[in-house]
């Protein structure tokens, strides 16, 4: 098994906030970035897929194809955007960095063909990231 990495960036803004909590419970919970005027992040987005090598190419994706699919069905959604407000895969979720990495996960894995998605880690900070690598529920092994 082989494991290949495609490394992207966006910048997005985003409020950590629960609409069942008070701004009180929210800020206790979330601190400043529960901020109502929101706060942004410069992240850096690692989509990791695995699988053997084609016996012919070498590849187990082509890397400019799995960049386009990124960037068509996760970056252009994300990239200078309100998490909370703009972005259709997101709606009805606190959009933390945990939450975030699993979302785009779920959107990605059924578009790939011949590998299989192994992981997203999302850098939300140069000490903050998250990493999500589905469940066996999900059809993940």
């Amino acid at each position: 098994m082989v494991y290949l990495t495609r490394r992207e960036r966006f910048s997005a803004a985003h409020r950590l906030y629960h609409p069942g909590l008070s701004e009180e419970e929210n800020e206790r919970v979330f601190g400043p970035c529960a901020n109502p005027n929101y706060h942004g992040h410069n992240y850096e987005l690692f989509v990791t897929v695995r699988g053997e090598p084609d016996p012919q190419t070498g590849l187990i994706m082509n890397l400019k194809e799995l960049s386009q699919l990124i960037r068509r069905e996760v970056i252009e959604y994300l990239d200078h955007r309100n998490l909370n407000e703009e972005v259709p895969f997101l709606q009805g979720i606190v959009p933390s960095c945990e939450n975030v990495a699993k979302a785009i996960f779920h959107r990605l894995q059924p578009l790939l063909h011949g590998c299989a998605l192994h992981s997203v880690k999302l850098v939300e900070t140069e000490n903050n990231f998250a990493e999500y690598f589905g469940t066996e529920a999900e059809g993940i092994r």
